[in-house]
């Protein structure tokens, strides 16, 4: 009883602007929008996570994988919820979260007594829910919450060149009789009767979900794979063939559909106690947003560069690199994807972990067959980087592309709080020590070098001038620059 009595006094005296915040929905920061506030806190988003099936996949054990993501200390998961699903072997992935056994699959749709779905059993009915998927839904939505891990819910994907085939908004699998369209029209305003569909889906996920703080949505992923205005070329001395040598502009008829879901959305939510934030997945590597929809907060890019989030800093939004992959199976390459991004003002980074799987819920496989990465150890890099941005003050931080006056032997990203302190990320080169010359301002300052693999400080000292020799060894490290008063 005093105990409740001494909590209820400590409520009282807390500020109502802090009680407020700490219920609420994850939000834009309103001090700084190119980070998030959530209970309470300025925060970025830091997750290696599973392939997006954590919970239409019935044999992935969830509340497993939440506890090990929250012990390695990362706070985000993407999660797909059942307009797109894949078949085992979809990407040279082995062992496919995404791509569940037939007894293993659950939808947020009724099966019906019809037998011929693409991928086994019987169709489903699009004019009623699977409520046990839902119940599932929640129960990873509150493990989530109890593990503090922010999940992007991600509505709708490119159906790629066959995902559309054992869609169950196609009319093969369903026995709505949805009208026999292209994979390419689906997520388009064209596509017959099937927009219906999908508003009746996004509007109930929007009920269901609403009473929970920790989460944002994504209207599609990849919209730029099938649905493409423009190709051009970023690499000139690549494989021409090769996806990763394109920068690929997402057509018009994809935005004018993905401002219709987003609407959706926030028109849902209007009748509804929370608002959320909508996520827009804009292009692969980086792309100048143009007329962005006011609806949206945050733009994520995937294989994202650093100039994504110079090229649109200016919209005072998150600018987001929520999925990796593609580049071989070294930790080293992901780690620095990282540190680059969040360096340059990103908000938010979410690695591809494919060390992840039914059965390895505790992300422990490192044999793994896969387009990309991810193991224990890349998380342990991770949880250093997260921590070191935790302790921070992100309010006050924004991009400096001046302080580094130039750094023979690194590549360099640095933020600053204009004038008490700088943060400077250095990609290792050089293979002996090496100067690393700043634009400071006339003054005393208390410099701190850590090891970015480590999380070790490496070296303390004080300096008067512009000139900072940078301790020997191979890993990058991270600068710390304080005025001293």
């Amino acid at each position: 009883m005093k105990r409740n009595v001494l909590l209820s006094t400590v409520l009282l005296l807390l500020p109502t602007t802090l009680l407020s915040q700490t219920n609420q929905p994850i939000k834009l920061h309103p001090q700084n929008p190119h980070y998030f506030l959530y209970k309470g806190k300025a925060t970025l988003i830091v997750g290696s996570g599973e392939h997006y099936g954590a919970v239409l996949n019935l044999g992935f054990d969830y509340k497993t994988y939440l506890q090990t993501m929250a012990k390695d200390g990362l706070n985000t998961t993407r999660l797909f919820t059942g307009a797109y699903i894949e078949k085992p072997g979809d990407f040279g992935i082995k062992n496919n979260t995404l791509a569940p056994s037939e007894q293993n699959l659950i939808l947020p749709w009724k099966r019906s007594d019809q037998n011929g779905f693409e991928l086994g059993g019987n169709k489903f009915n699009l004019d009623k829910w699977d409520e046990n998927y839902f119940i599932r839904l929640k129960q990873f939505m509150t493990e989530a919450n109890h593990n503090e891990v922010i999940v992007e819910l991600n509505l709708f994907s490119s159906y790629y060149q066959h995902g559309w085939e054992y869609s169950p908004l196609n009319t093969k699998n369903n026995i709505n009789k949805t009208d026999d369209i292209s994979a390419a029209l689906a997520n388009t305003l064209m596509n017959g009767n099937i927009l219906a569909y999908q508003e009746k889906y996004v509007r109930k996920m929007v009920k269901e979900l609403n009473g929970f703080d920790n989460f944002y949505f994504e209207v599609q992923n990849e919209p730029y794979a099938i649905q493409k205005d423009t190709v051009i070329l970023r690499n000139e001395y690549g494989d021409v063939k090769d996806f990763r040598n394109f920068l690929e502009i997402v057509s018009q008829r994809s935005n004018d559909w993905q401002r219709k879901v987003a609407g959706w959305i926030k028109d849902e939510e209007s009748k509804l106690p929370k608002q959320h934030l909508i996520s827009q997945n804009i292009s692969n590597f980086q792309y100048p947003i143009t007329n962005p929809d006011p609806d949206i907060s945050i733009f994520n890019f995937h294989y994202a560069l650093p100039k994504a989030v110079d090229e649109n800093y200016y919209l005072d939004k998150a600018i987001g690199f929520n999925e990796t992959g593609f580049a071989g199976s070294l930790n080293t390459t992901y780690r620095r994807q990282a540190w680059r991004f969040l360096m340059a003002g990103g908000a938010l980074f979410n690695m591809l972990d494919y060390s992840f799987s039914a059965g390895m819920e505790t992300g422990q496989d490192t044999s793994y067959k896969a387009p990309g990465g991810g193991s224990p150890e890349l998380r342990k890099q991770f949880g250093v980087l997260k921590r070191y941005f935790d302790a921070l003050d992100l309010v006050k931080l924004h991009p400096d592309q001046h302080i580094v006056k130039a750094s023979p032997g690194a590549i360099t990203e640095a933020l600053s709080d204009n004038g008490k302190q700088w943060v400077i990320y250095m990609e290792h080169i050089a293979m002996k020590p090496y100067t690393l010359l700043l634009n400071l301002p006339k003054g005393k300052f208390k410099a701190t070098w850590t090891d970015v693999v480590t999380g070790k400080v490496i070296q303390t000292l004080m300096v008067t001038g512009n000139e900072i020799a940078v301790p020997a060894g191979v890993d990058d490290k991270v600068l710390l620059v304080k005025v001293v008063k």
